[in-house]
């Protein structure tokens, strides 16, 4: 049996997190293509106090706010605040609305009381919160007729991951690393663990994963932490690790390139977005550590609502899952280090999740035995 371990209190596991950031303080406006459809739409966004080039929420935010630009002719700017506190959130909020920035972006669940606050302040603006739901404080849900809840199905992505990896490894040792044990990090476990149970049943894998390399570090910032929880791993024998965990999946992530570069056969699997180009360790070859990506479609999700937006059909009051069934989550396009046969395979449970032939669940309760 497969457990977790300890948490980190209710409010953590009712909160839905981002898994990358940084600090500090700067913003970025551009003019958009001053002709389109959208020209007149002025888009903004508030960093995780982190970077637009996070290979996470952020970026992956800015990156489809940038292509709505491309395909659309928006105006967009975004804003990082000094901190990562409500008041600091609501003051750049404060600042993208006194510049006509009215129609935000805001990645990660550290937004939530903060849109909850700006949604009622702010009437004639609109809002849209990456994983995560707008509350007072008290974690129960209100989303305003001018916010929009967006969050993914990381349970699926997982579970594609697990099923590529079994299938690609055949055998040997899985682990798993994640940062705060939120419901967005759990679920990415619970899913890959029965993406590995499937292809163990099903498609003549024997990958196992054991209780003690199912890891929650308690922080997505921790780089050294994770690079020794990943060592450890590694030495107990594990052949791959699966990081949802931030700053701390980033130094096991460079664990796994340092061993890779000297000859041992070990691979990570990433998170979020692709995050192939992180794990290179032979560039001359174009040889990368990791083996395949568990991915939430952030960008589409992002470029998606803008349009929705642009033909007055904004979304507002709902909570939006991305999922398989609308291309929400699922792997990289392109997988260097996954055989022609496991992406076919891959691909055919991908079809078999969007249709609903398999389930996968998104509690723990249905882990591998």
């Amino acid at each position: 049996m497969f457990k977790k371990k300890a948490g980190f209190g209710l409010a953590f596991l009712l909160a839905a997190g981002t898994l990358l950031g940084a600090c500090g303080s700067t913003d970025e406006e551009g003019t958009g293509k001053g002709n389109g459809e959208g020209a007149d739409l002025k888009v903004g966004m508030v960093t995780d106090a982190g970077t637009i080039d996070d290979k996470s929420f952020n970026q992956g935010t800015w990156e489809g706010i940038l292509a709505a630009k491309e395909e659309y002719g928006i105006q967009e700017k975004y804003l990082r605040p000094a901190g990562e506190i409500e008041a600091e959130y609501l003051k750049e909020i404060g600042n993208l609305y006194d510049a006509g920035y009215k129609f935000m972006f805001t990645p990660g669940f550290k937004f939530e009381t903060a849109i909850y606050q700006a949604q009622s302040k702010y009437e004639d603006a609109k809002f849209v919160i990456i994983d995560g739901n707008p509350h007072k404080g008290d974690f129960v849900p209100d989303v305003a007729d001018n916010t929009v809840a967006v969050f993914f199905a990381e349970h699926e992505s997982g579970f594609l991951a697990g099923v590529a990896t079994a299938l690609e490894l055949k055998e040997g040792e899985a682990g798993f690393i994640g940062g705060m044990e939120i419901p967005a990090v759990q679920k990415f476990n619970w899913g890959f663990q029965q993406g590995v149970t499937y292809a163990n049943e099903n498609l003549g894998t024997n990958l196992g994963i054991k209780e003690q390399n199912v890891v929650y570090q308690g922080t997505f910032t921790d780089s050294a932490a994770g690079g020794q929880i990943a060592a450890s791993m590694y030495d107990r024998g594990v052949n791959v690790i699966f990081v949802a965990a931030g700053g701390v999946g980033v130094g096991a992530i460079n664990e796994g390139k340092t061993r890779a570069g000297n000859g041992e056969e070990v691979w990570v699997v990433g998170v979020d977005v692709d995050q192939y180009a992180d794990g290179i360790y032979d560039e001359a070859n174009n040889k990368s550590v990791i083996l395949t990506s568990a991915m939430k479609k952030i960008t589409h999700a992002t470029k998606e609502i803008i349009k929705q937006e642009l033909d007055g059909e904004f979304p507002g009051g709902q909570t939006i899952t991305y999922d398989a069934k609308n291309d929400g989550v699922g792997l990289p396009d392109e997988n260097p280090n996954l055989s022609e046969e496991t992406v076919n395979k891959v691909n055919e449970v991908f079809e078999k999740i969007k249709s609903g032939e398999i389930k996968v669940s998104g509690e723990q309760g249905n882990l591998i035995k």
